[in-house]
């Protein structure tokens, strides 16, 4: 049994290296929207590099980070932090230092690597570490201060585009794995999963992946080159035809297809592809809308959506509570409803928008909805199956929103028309980003309706989440499959 007390010297350590850990890829996912039109401009680079940029790092995160997990219950929970730590933060160098979109890109994709293998391991370390007694605090705690993280990250990488450059929105993780690792290495106890047995889904995860990826250069590349475009959609299908197959056929699959037979677990997942669709495309667009075509530096775009996700920190906690007492179906509901309702008025943020006026009301009501609806979400997740699924029912469920947001950023600009040069274009993207918000506000009134037709209210005795402050906007918080409730 873990022994190690929260309030012991070494208990501290194991908290602080597992919020760096994780602090290094919810930086990632929150700070790089902001360097966008920067980094176009200084590489030279074409709406679908800036595509790219955001989704490379996207298609080896969702379709590895199931892995991941896997191969910290085999190989050792610890090991495996550690290199993803190291990984990311040597892919984070190449980064910083791509002389072109090209090496941009592909050190994207070597992050999302790094990510999907410290991701899951962060939370499960506290898991596997600390005493019963301490847990919950412990990743309380941990939860709370990886919030605040991606409360700060739009502010720090808006300050860092406009200071010393867009390249220090990935050099800064260097000196942040550079604290982890020996803190990891000398106070973090090795673990690993007490029931793992048979081999991995190698072949499942690189069809996952496969597939993501061609479907998403599919979208991309649509309206430069149609038949290429056609074909590589074609391959992906076949890749996605393949993982099904895959997956039905090996006695230790990545992502059972039984665990779709819950209906409860079915619905929400789809509940998740629409609200998270709709997340990916906002925040992809709007710090571009706000920066183009607002007048906005990257530091202003930064910090004015902070507010929602300060809104999530602060009250997540108190809508899984609520949730608990009136059930999933009205806050999975009403939280799309309220998004969609901020998306629409982000209409308002042309040029030279007021802040005050214009940007705040609506990001406040889209926060509003986001505090509503994921605590919840991600609690109905964990109930629909059963207690020792909870840890690979989460991290379907935040594959699915990843992969969601993925394909959001792929395919808004070919449904807008956005052209390659329309982020140098002011009246180009103002008009793109207009019809893009009305399409994600329409994905969220369907996951509304969907939540509204198909969530039902858990039985009582089900595992309740334990990350109770959640403050990422770019996917549910990933739970393990530890007891908890």
């Amino acid at each position: 049994m873990p022994d190690v007390r929260l309030a012991s010297s070494q208990g501290k350590w194991i908290l602080l290296t597992t919020v760096l850990g994780s602090s290094m890829a919810l930086l990632d996912s929150t700070v790089v929207n902001v360097a966008l039109p920067r980094i176009g401009r200084d590489l030279g680079a074409g709406l679908a590099a800036l595509q790219w940029t955001v989704n490379a790092y996207m298609v080896t995160l969702a379709g590895l980070i199931l892995l991941g997990g896997s191969l910290g219950d085999r190989y050792g929970r610890r090991k495996v932090f550690v290199v993803g730590v190291v990984w990311f933060a040597a892919a984070s160098l190449l980064c910083g230092l791509a002389p072109n979109a090209g090496v941009l890109v592909a050190a994207r994709a070597l992050q999302g690597i790094g990510g999907a293998l410290l991701t899951p391991g962060s939370l499960a370390l506290i898991q596997a570490s600390f005493h019963p007694d301490d847990r919950g605090r412990a990743v309380g705690l941990w939860s709370g201060f990886g919030g605040i993280g991606a409360a700060v990250g739009p502010f720090l990488g808006g300050w860092l585009v406009d200071g010393p450059g867009w390249r220090w929105v990935f050099l800064l993780n260097v000196p942040l794995a550079l604290l982890c690792l020996p803190v990891a290495l000398r106070q973090v106890p090795e673990s690993r999963g007490g029931r793992v047995h048979g081999g991995f889904d190698v072949l499942g995860a690189v069809l996952g992946a496969l597939a993501l990826g061609l479907v998403t250069y599919a979208l991309i590349e649509a309206g430069a080159d149609a038949v290429t475009a056609a074909l590589a959609g074609v391959a992906g299908v076949a890749a996605g035809v393949a993982f099904g197959h895959v997956e039905r056929r090996r006695p230790d699959p990545m992502m059972p297809p039984d665990i779709f037979a819950s209906r409860q677990f079915t619905a929400v997942n789809l509940v998740t592809l629409c609200v998270y669709a709709a997340f990916g495309g906002f925040f992809f667009l709007s710090v571009i809308q706000l920066q183009v075509v607002s007048g906005y530096s990257a530091l202003g775009a930064g910090t004015a959506l902070l507010p929602a996700t300060v809104l999530m920190l602060l009250l997540s906690a108190r809508s899984g509570e609520l949730a608990d007492r009136i059930g999933p179906r009205i806050p999975l509901t009403v939280g799309p409803l309220l998004c969609a309702a901020g998306m629409l008025l982000m209409l308002r943020a042309g040029p030279g928008a007021s802040y005050a006026a214009d940007v705040l009301p609506a990001v406040l009501v889209l926060g509003l909805g986001m505090v509503t609806l994921v605590a919840p979400l991600t609690a109905t997740v964990l109930a629909s199956v059963d207690v020792d699924r909870a840890g690979l029912a989460s991290g379907i469920n935040n594959a699915a929103a990843r992969a969601a947001g993925l394909v959001a950023v792929a395919a808004l600009p070919l449904l807008t028309g956005m052209g390659e040069e329309a982020y140098r274009s002011a009246d180009a993207f103002e008009g793109a980003f207009r019809r893009a918000m009305v399409i994600c506000a329409g994905v969220l009134v369907v996951g509304a309706v969907m939540a509204l037709g198909m969530v039902r209210r858990p039985g009582e005795d089900c595992r309740r989440p334990e990350c109770r402050r959640h403050a990422n906007v770019a996917a549910p918080p990933l739970e393990t499959g530890g007891s908890g409730r």
